[in-house]
Parts: C-alpha cells; structure tokens; sequence
C-alpha cells in the first residue's frame, strides 16, 4: 500500500484550488504530469485524451465566452488552463499503440460504440492527469461550469476532438478553499451481488 503522505498528496488531503501564486507554471512541469499520467491503463491502450493548454490572453479571451458566471474570474487568472478533451479518431494510433494490430477495426467507422469509448478512456486518463498534477507538485481545480459547445467551436472545430472538462493550474495559495465536504461510505454507495 502507498504510505499515508503520498495518499494525501493525491486524494486524501487533496483538494480543488482556485486561487494560485504568481510562480510561472513551465512545459517542464506540464510534461512531468504527462511522464506520469501516460502509464494509466485505457482500453485497447487507446488513449484518447488531448490537452490544450491555454496560457496567451488570446487564448482565454476565446474561453471567455463559454465559461458560467461562477468560474469565469479564477478561471480566467490562473496560470494555466487545459481543457481536456478526446480524439474521436484514436483509433488512428493503435496499430502502433496495441499489441493487436486488428485492433484499428473495433473502433474505425463504428459511430457510437467510438464515441463512447473516446469519452469514457479519456475521461479516465482526466482522472489520471489530476492526480499526477499532484504528483509533481501543482494544485489544480477541475471543472464543468461552461458550454462545452462554444469550446468546441473555438478550440476544435473541425470536429474531430469533443471537450470534456477544464483544469485550472498552477501553484496554490491556500485561499478560499471552503471546510471539506462530507463523503458517502462504503456501505451507502456499495453493494455485493
């Protein structure tokens, strides 16, 4: 079992931040968390997460739009913004990624069973990427407050990547972080069949 200060580094004393110093995030550290997050297992290794990082005032100005009333501010002021996405066309890369290299017409042309798959794995590689930001010593907050439409048509409109959440990163100061919620047990969202 993981010792209990890198448990808390990733989940357990985890927590959302949305207010972050001036220290510069760099590529160096963004590739760090990438070193990290690209081990995590996705089907058929299909790994369809993308990441764009928005850092110019171009950039956020073209987010600005998209983003709810609550999120605009911190978003807008943090370091770093990725909005993580996923390629509908992963499975482009899988004969050179999976070990069956029949693997390319499980996916290729299969309209919703693709779309499904490119969601789920690179929501799962999302969650992959959080924790990794951890482990390399960023703070980060992950959000769905904003229209994923608008994104898509600034960011990707050819089609071919589908936003699925942002991330704000960066160092944080510790401020407006509320008291931690409470968690659902074991018992209340588990069940042996």
């Amino acid at each position: 079992m993981a010792d209990e200060k890198t448990l808390d580094l990733l989940l357990c004393n985890a927590r959302t931040h949305s207010d972050f110093t001036d220290k510069p995030v760099t590529d160096d550290v963004l590739r760090a968390a990438h070193d990290i997050m690209k081990w995590g297992p996705t089907s058929a290794n299909s790994q369809p997460a993308r990441f764009l990082y928005l850092r110019s005032g171009e950039a956020r100005e073209k987010l600005r739009p998209a983003l709810s009333a609550t999120n605009l501010e911190k978003t807008l002021k943090a370091p770093v913004i990725a909005i993580v996405a996923h390629d509908l066309r992963f499975w482009e890369n899988l004969p050179r990624m999976f070990h069956n290299k029949d693997a390319i017409s499980w996916f290729r042309d299969k309209g919703a069973h693709t779309e499904t798959t490119a969601f789920r794995n690179g929501t799962l590689q999302g969650g992959y990427y959080l924790l990794a930001l951890r482990a390399v010593g960023l703070d980060c907050g992950a959000m769905s407050g904003f229209d994923n439409a608008k994104v898509d048509a600034a960011f990707f409109p050819d089609g071919r990547f589908k936003s699925n959440f942002l991330v704000i990163i960066g160092y944080g100061t510790g401020k407006n972080i509320p008291p931690r919620n409470p968690r659902l047990t074991f018992e209340e969202i588990s069940r042996f069949v």
